[in-house]
């Protein structure tokens, strides 16, 4: 049995981390999103891959190749108009053979679900998740274990039970795709496609997710996501750690990667390759660093996701943030996360303010982003890639590079 993982999106609701990189490819714990996902299909005995790639497709293809550094195999489909989810799955037509998984590039799961949906036998096998707010997926309308069917962000959800993005299809589906007409939001929608499949009278499924499940929507979900899969990481430490310093919990430091004196590091946290950390600085929990990354003295990070070859100065502080590649902070730049009234802290997504449900949130900060000394961020605060920010200057609301 194949997956295919629909890696083709640019994911326009993530930017501007999705300005330089497919959404797929955003760093949780460490790895890119799209590399859990792998990681837990090859757990439940899946070992080839289809996957559709498209916008930004090289930073894919680069980074996996043909799958044989995690002993898998991999093909790649190219959607080359981004045309929806039912036209990505037809891409791989001719790839996926007769019987095969389709998951979503921005969810993770957990193994064990996986292996459970691959026992079941239907033509159409979906997987569920009982959530707080229905109104905001696809809630799925059940009876006697079987489907009847999924309504898109219904203002009077008939439960809490929505459509998790993984399912497991027959070669049916593409003559379901074929017939697929054009959504409101001219998309071909693979739900539209399911819908057909069902009212043919296709056998159907549906299994009730155990185990990890998280939808990446929004840049916040990031941290969310990294969070939770940090719990699942256990201590490695390849690099330097000077005997001054102080590791607790669990900490995993990459190769050639130095922990100078002084530094105080609380786990979960993981730290990549060929860093240099300190001395005299603090790093709570549920911190990623990425590879090649400098923080200085007397910086602070807190539960923030730090991509690689980012240099964050003496002085610093960043929490609840996400902060982009090669960025560089000068010295004394601030980032506040958490309002003074104590209300939920709303951002900028697509011109858009949203709530984002959160009471602590830092920045959000492309790649190549500058600030001076004592640069201050606001919370809720979007950085664009390649901004400048001057010294002593207050950042509010989406700064755009100029």
């Amino acid at each position: 049995m194949k997956a295919v993982i629909l890696a083709a999106g640019e994911g326009t609701r993530m930017r501007p981390l999705t300005a330089t990189r497919p959404k797929v490819m955003l760093p949780v714990a460490g790895k890119p999103i799209i590399e859990h996902i792998m990681l837990a299909a090859r757990g439940a005995g899946i070992s080839d891959f289809v996957l559709v790639v498209g916008y930004k497709e090289d930073t894919v293809r680069n980074y996996f190749g043909d799958g044989s550094g995690w002993n898998i195999n991999i093909e790649y489909a190219r959607q080359e108009k981004q045309m929806g989810t039912a036209d990505a799955v037809a891409c791989a037509r001719g790839l996926a053979g007769n019987r095969f998984f389709v998951l979503n590039g921005d969810i993770i799961i957990g193994t064990e679900d996986i292996r459970a949906m691959a026992s079941m036998d239907a033509d159409v096998v979906l997987a569920a998740k009982e959530v707080s707010n229905p109104k905001d997926f696809g809630v799925l309308e059940i009876s006697d274990g079987k489907i009847l069917r999924i309504i898109e962000k219904p203002e009077n959800p008939p439960g809490n039970l929505v459509n998790a993005g993984v399912y497991l299809f027959t070669g049916k589906i593409f003559d379901a795709i074929a017939d697929t007409p054009l959504s409101g939001r001219g998309e071909y929608e693979i739900t539209t496609s399911l819908q057909l499949l069902l009212d043919r009278g296709a056998s159907s499924g549906c299994h009730v997710l155990r185990d990890t499940w998280v939808d990446i929507g929004r840049p916040w979900d990031l941290i969310d996501a990294n969070e939770l899969m940090l719990s699942h990481y256990n201590v490695e430490v390849y690099g330097e750690v000077e005997p001054f310093a102080t590791l607790k919990g669990t900490v995993s430091v990459g190769e050639g990667t130095i922990i100078r004196n002084g530094a105080y590091i609380v786990g979960p946290v993981i730290i990549g390759k060929n860093c240099d950390i300190g001395p005299n600085c603090y790093i709570r929990a549920g911190t990623s660093i990425g590879d090649d990354v400098r923080v200085g003295n007397a910086v602070e990070i807190k539960n923030s996701i730090i991509m690689s070859r980012t240099h964050i100065g003496h002085l610093a502080y960043v929490g609840d943030s996400v902060i982009g590649e090669n960025c560089n902070f000068g010295a004394g730049t601030k980032v506040a996360n958490l309002r003074h009234d104590g209300r939920t802290i709303r951002v900028m997504v697509r011109g858009e303010p949203v709530d984002s449900g959160r009471r602590k949130l830092g920045t959000i900060m492309g790649d190549d982003v500058h600030t001076g000394i004592n640069s201050m961020l606001n919370v809720g605060s979007t950085v664009e890639c390649g901004s400048h920010i001057a010294p002593g200057e207050l950042v509010s609301g989406n700064r755009r590079k100029i």
